[in-house]
């Protein structure tokens, strides 16, 4: 893994919670928040994981926050010519970020960790995002949660 030097201090968590409460969704605030070691531009960051948010699509599966640990990784770790290692190391570390976060979590479904929200949404269109969103929806937790075990498992924090 690389390492980030010392004499740069990014608060990853404030950025990704003001993405967020700016309308990123959770995959997006979670990936922006470690823009600088990623190597591209924010438009492309923002387009790769803009369909991840609710779940893959809003289909309420896969966390957001979570699926952006694959984004981060694949754009953060080195790669060899070697596809069956490469994808070997991948799912080694994308296997433990994911228990971590079911960990602090109980679960790293959507869907699940949405369900005592009342008058959650179907669909493809996205909530509207005012006060009465943020008051009772724990996504924010889910971001926070995501960059800090990022942060914490590559080293960063």
């Amino acid at each position: 893994m690389k390492f980030m030097d010392d004499t740069v201090k990014i608060n990853r968590k404030k950025k990704a919670y003001d993405l967020f409460k700016n309308g990123y969704n959770c995959a997006q605030a979670t990936v922006l928040a470690f823009e600088d070691i990623l190597g591209l531009d924010r438009e492309t960051l923002l387009n790769i994981s803009v369909g991840f948010g609710g779940g893959f699509g809003r289909t309420r599966n896969l966390c957001g926050a979570v699926s952006a640990y694959a984004i981060v990784l694949g754009l953060y770790l080195p790669h060899t010519d070697l596809p069956m290692e490469d994808k070997a190391n991948m799912y080694k570390h994308l296997q433990i970020l994911s228990q971590k976060f079911k960990d602090r979590n109980n679960s790293d479904n959507c869907g699940v960790l949405l369900q005592n929200v009342k008058n959650l949404t179907q669909g493809y269109l996205p909530q509207e995002r005012d006060e009465e969103y943020y008051k009772v929806r724990p996504c924010v937790k889910f971001v926070l949660d995501s960059v800090e075990i990022l942060e914490e498992y590559l080293n960063l924090a």
